[in-house]
């Protein structure tokens, strides 16, 4: 634990200093192995990854082995620990065929390590690549991982990794009375953060569970040190990077990921949101809009085995491109257009929104990725995209006030 605290000594300036001015490639945290190999020697981990958990060439489980740490257990968030499983798929336990190490399931009905699966760890490893918007269920899976971590007295170890969409914050802020898995916290859409510096703000803004809170100041108070953020190097909030390889099945690529944030709400509408096609996020629309659009046919296919409107021939937008020209496009921010315009074009639009079986609007999926009711009203009122942005900027402004003590890159 001595070596916990005396990391933790060194103020993230120094971290960051050095991470901006030293040569090199941008690299995550986790190929920094001389700040955290040493903390896991004698130790049994756990290890929360999935196939983005990659130090170059080698996952980082093969390469702690290889150095001689004991992995005791694989958590696995959505997609698995491989990254195969449909959105939502529900995946169970399992043995790792490659490792031979227990891969517990923490997307389900189980968010968390249980107390039963932290008996026999010594400390917890966090290490998933994330997208930086606020329905990506990665920053939930962590926000469980952390509290689990506290509540079990168990130190965490975070490997901070790239945003993609670092860049810009936008979007509403989620009202907490929308409170879901895809999105447990009051932060826009898109939030502007790493994973690390999402997870210091979890703490330093006491969004974790009260008892978790109480847990994590109870081992500070022990001299333990409950978490250590492992930084990028060469990073900053202007680098632009491109994922060396899909943080799930349908986010294929780095213009996937910028679409990402403006049309996962067709998830919550009829229309198909491209799953089943090439383009993922930048080719939606439904059956219905005119036919004089761009034609497309949702297929089953890795990742997507039974995508909305499958084998049926839909009509609407593709918006795919070149990933610098969509991110000039996009102008670091949101793009409702295209949602206002297909709503527009429906011919049935008391259909348009998918809604549960009770008919409560409120409780939408939609409502779920907006995190709050008033989108969809705005939507079926036509208020125009300029409005609705306008909505957004008191929630905006005391988000970024908030978020600003807890950034570690320039």
């Amino acid at each position: 634990m001595r070596k916990f605290i005396i990391l933790m000594s060194l103020t993230f300036t120094v971290l960051v200093s050095t991470a901006q001015t030293a040569p090199g490639l941008i690299q995550p945290g986790a190929a920094n192995l001389d700040q955290y190999v040493p903390l896991l020697k004698g130790k049994r981990v756990g290890l929360f990854a999935n196939q983005t958990s990659m130090v170059g060439d080698e996952h980082l489980v093969d390469l702690l082995m290889g150095k001689g740490i004991k992995v005791q257990l694989i958590f696995g968030p959505e997609h698995g620990f491989r990254g195969t499983a449909d959105a939502g798929e529900k995946v169970g336990n399992y043995v790792d065929e490659k490792t031979g190490i227990t891969v517990v399931s923490l997307y389900g009905p189980k968010r968390g390590p249980s107390k039963e699966d932290l008996e026999k760890i010594d400390l917890l490893l966090f290490d998933i690549q994330d997208v930086g918007v606020r329905f990506y269920t990665f920053i939930s899976s962590l926000e469980a991982y952390m509290e689990a971590a506290f509540l079990n007295g168990k130190p965490l170890v975070v490997l901070d990794r790239p945003n993609p969409n670092i860049h810009y914050v936008d979007g509403p802020v989620l009202d907490t009375a929308f409170r879901s898995f895809i999105g447990m916290q009051p932060v826009p859409v898109v939030y502007g953060m790493t994973i690390g510096e999402y997870a210091q703000m979890l703490v330093g803004e006491k969004w974790l569970k009260p008892t978790a809170i109480k847990a994590y100041g109870q081992m500070k108070g022990e001299g333990k040190e409950p978490m250590i953020i492992i930084p990028c190097k060469n990073y900053s909030r202007a680098s632009v990077y491109d994922l060396p390889i899909k943080p799930s099945p349908n986010l294929p690529n780095l213009s996937s990921i910028y679409w990402y944030p403006s049309t996962c709400f067709f998830e919550g509408t009829v229309l198909s949101e491209g799953r089943g096609t090439i383009a993922p996020f930048q080719i939606f629309g439904h059956p219905t809009l005119p036919a004089s659009m761009f034609a497309f046919t949702p297929k089953a296919m890795p990742g997507a085995n039974a995508p909305k409107l499958k084998d049926q021939l839909c009509y609407g937008w593709n918006v795919s491109g070149d990933a610098s020209s969509i991110r000039s496009t996009l102008k670091d921010r949101m793009n409702l257009s295209y949602l206002i315009e297909a709503y527009t074009l429906f011919p049935e639009k008391e259909k348009f929104f998918i809604l549960p079986k009770s008919g409560d609007a409120r409780a939408s999926f939609f409502n779920k990725l907006a995190g709050n009711a008033t989108l969809m009203d705005q939507l079926k009122s036509g208020m125009p995209e300029t409005e609705i942005r306008k909505t957004w900027e008191p929630g905006l402004k005391a988000f970024r006030k908030i978020r600003a003590k807890y950034l570690i890159y320039k």
